[in-house]
């Protein structure tokens, strides 16, 4: 039965953006920002560097590099449902693993089999399964799965006090068995297009009508642009370019927030609350920005993101020489910023290149972030390896976001023209 003959039901659409957000949570909370309560112990028991760990962090970059492009294929095909199930199962099979590891090569490996698992809740296609069904609400829907992400920093501190209280081992058996139990059930919520029940997207009615076991419906007015356009175009690659150096500050902060708070002399325990703290913070740019974009050019919205991005990094700087005190304006703006530029980044793609190809050119997009998500970590280990001292690396990344700030704020518009006929009746089985 279509969901269009139940008009006074909650437009479906939000229960795919519920599903979405509580799936990301997890999988951001069990895997991305749990691995910083995780870092210290393990360099402790092995006397492996600092920088060495930070490799595995890049790891998780896989699903942006090599995964995500892929996986912007499959949805766009199948949809997010099946990869989403198969991503809980593996994720939960890679922390098992990690807590049996005796080698850093084993380390690797085990890093290596959670970033496939964690692949389909890193974005690309919960983000793409949240778009598929709005239009004029994509910002705030998108800026909702987002903020699930930003949710998994409550995790942090169970994931700490889980950690020194059974061993990291124990830890991540629980913790992967978890995935098992919470990712599968959220996983069965999601659907695929709203066409597929008689809706147009954001819960317009569509003219569909049943005809035997099939459902045929009209589309309404789409940009159809398709990938190749889209990669030849300077506004992708104006999106893309700052959405890897995004990506390079925060798996940079989050993996070493926790370590330079400690070689500053702040205990783990405050350090942990300030890593939990970040993510939930980024939730008031994840969904503030969601509002804003949906009023405002998205390009000057997401201008605004990179440089709080800039006076949260200055802000960690000048900590040990300021005091804690400046630990409360980082958190703002670096999450906020931080946040509002995951938001941002889906509904400038949705806005310049449309659905039907939203999963593959978002997949791309990530592909192109994998740059940055591997590097960043990998180069603030090191600045500390070298100097004793994060603080060159806090700077750099300020720097670098101040440029992006104007990169993205000069995003040309696509020149493709938008065909406003609706499509041909389409037959669904």
């Amino acid at each position: 039965m279509p969901l269009n003959q139940k008009r006074n039901r909650v437009f479906y659409g939000w229960w795919v953006v519920f599903g979405c957000s509580f799936y990301g949570l997890y999988m951001a909370g069990a895997v991305f920002y749990g691995f910083t309560a995780v870092f210290e112990p393990i360099a402790k028991e092995f006397g492996w560097s600092y920088a060495q760990i930070s490799i595995a962090a890049s790891l998780r970059g896989l699903e942006m590099g090599i995964l995500a492009p892929l996986l912007g294929v499959l949805v766009d095909r199948f949809g997010p449902r099946r990869l989403m199930l198969c991503g809980a199962f593996v994720t939960g099979f890679g922390l098992i693993l990690l807590s049996q590891i005796t080698s850093l090569g084993m380390f690797y490996v085990a890093f290596l089999v959670i970033a496939v698992g964690i692949s389909p809740g890193g974005g690309t296609v919960v983000m793409t399964a949240a778009a598929n069904w709005f239009r004029k609400n994509v910002a705030m829907a998108t800026g909702i799965v987002a903020s699930g992400f930003g949710l998994g920093g409550f995790l942090v501190p169970l994931v700490s006090m889980s950690v020194d209280r059974f061993g990291w081992r124990s830890a991540m058996v629980g913790i992967g068995l978890a995935t098992w139990i919470i990712g599968l059930p959220l996983s069965l919520l999601v659907r695929h297009k709203p066409e597929q029940y008689g809706y147009l997207p954001d819960g317009e009615p569509s003219d569909a009508s049943v005809v035997g076991e099939g459902l045929i419906f009209r589309e309404g007015s789409e940009q159809s642009i398709s990938t190749g356009e889209a990669l030849k175009s300077l506004t992708f690659w104006h999106i893309a370019l700052a959405s890897m150096c995004h990506m390079m500050t925060v798996n940079a902060v989050m993996t070493h927030v926790m370590p330079y708070l400690s070689s500053i002399g702040i205990t783990r325990s405050v350090s942990s609350l300030v890593a939990a703290a970040l993510p939930v913070a980024s939730i008031c740019g994840r969904l503030g920005f969601g509002w804003l974009g949906d009023r405002l050019d998205k390009t000057r919205v997401a201008a605004a993101g990179f440089l709080f991005i800039t006076l949260g990094l200055l802000s960690l700087y000048y900590v040990p020489a300021a005091g804690m005190w400046l630990l409360v304006p980082f958190l703002i703006f670096y999450g906020i910023g931080w946040g509002g530029n995951v938001t941002i980044r889906a509904a400038l793609l949705r806005e310049y290149f449309g659905r039907s190809k939203f999963g593959t050119i978002l997949g791309f997009t990530s592909g192109i972030m994998m740059v940055g998500s591997i590097s960043g970590a990998p180069i603030a280990g090191w600045v500390f390896d070298t100097w004793s001292s994060y603080k060159g690396a806090w700077f750099a990344f300020a720097v670098l976001t101040i440029a992006f700030s104007v990169v993205i704020a000069s995003t040309p518009p696509f020149g493709k023209t938008i065909e406003k006929t609706p499509h041909p009746p389409k037959d669904f089985h």
